[in-house]
């Protein structure tokens, strides 16, 4: 018992002092020197054992969020002052004004479950400040979502042909995301054909230099930009992660806006 109720002081004052307490190094050593001691404490005290494990992991997700809400923090005020630029070619089309002040660039993967409400996100921001920014979209398809790539062509080879119902394919890809899913390729083509392109030369595209190329590019932007998840967006050049309310949003729309007066 003497090793227990030692060993027990240990991990609670680790996990209370947090991991720069010099009791980690303390548990370290006595886990190390008495590996019984370790097994026979938790069998002996299944629930403080597993108290102390919540608690510490409480303690690790909090100091984590805080960490980030730092980092992004820090990001997004350097970006104010110097702004990421993406590539914005003839390749991209637009929601919004065409003489915006903000240009908000979605990076997205239409199988991205988050990609669905980080678009409807953007829907609200278009609304809530019309006029004043527009939204484009590009691509970031992850490999474990298998119809997000075949997706991210259907929407590259449909602009080929009709820009602008390219964005309505975005559009109608994300409101039945479940028929993506079950769907597939089958569910791509239907939603092509109400459209209205010519399929044949859609399919001959879906392959082509242009489309592959363009959704390459994309993903080396997206890459070099440091965004790895879905969806992740430029506002402004700033660097949004993560599928945010619109409000979110907002505020770094509004502090880009009094910036460029």
């Amino acid at each position: 018992m003497p090793h227990m109720t030692s060993l027990f002081a240990l991990i609670f004052g680790f996990v209370l002092g947090g991991c720069t307490n010099p009791s980690k190094d303390q548990l370290a050593q006595y886990i190390k020197d008495n590996p019984a001691a370790l097994a026979g404490a938790i069998k002996s005290n299944p629930d403080a054992f597993k108290e102390a494990l919540q608690a510490a992991q409480t303690q690790l997700r909090e100091q984590y969020a805080r960490e980030q809400q730092e980092k992004e923090q820090k990001e997004t005020a350097e970006r104010m002052a110097d702004p990421l630029k993406p590539n914005l070619s003839d390749a991209q089309v637009f929601k919004g004004s065409a003489d915006a002040k903000i240009v908000i660039v979605e990076y997205t993967d239409f199988q991205c479950p988050y990609c669905s409400r980080g678009a409807d996100s953007m829907k609200e921001v278009l609304k809530r400040f019309e006029g004043k920014v527009k939204v484009t979209v590009k691509h970031l398809p992850l490999d474990f979502h298998k119809h997000a790539l075949p997706a991210a062509k259907y929407y590259e080879a449909i602009r080929l042909q009709k820009p602008k119902a390219a964005l309505e394919f975005h559009d109608a890809v994300f409101a039945k995301q479940g028929e993506l899913n079950s769907g597939g390729e089958n569910f791509l083509e239907a939603e092509a054909k109400k459209l209205g392109v010519n399929l044949s030369k859609l399919k001959k595209d879906l392959e082509s230099k242009a489309v592959t190329d363009k959704i390459d590019a994309d993903m080396a932007e997206a890459k070099e930009f440091g965004f790895r998840g879905t969806p992740s967006f430029l506002v402004g050049g700033v660097p949004v992660r993560g599928a945010l309310p619109p409000d979110e949003f907002a505020k770094i729309i509004e502090q880009l806006l009094a910036k460029k007066g």
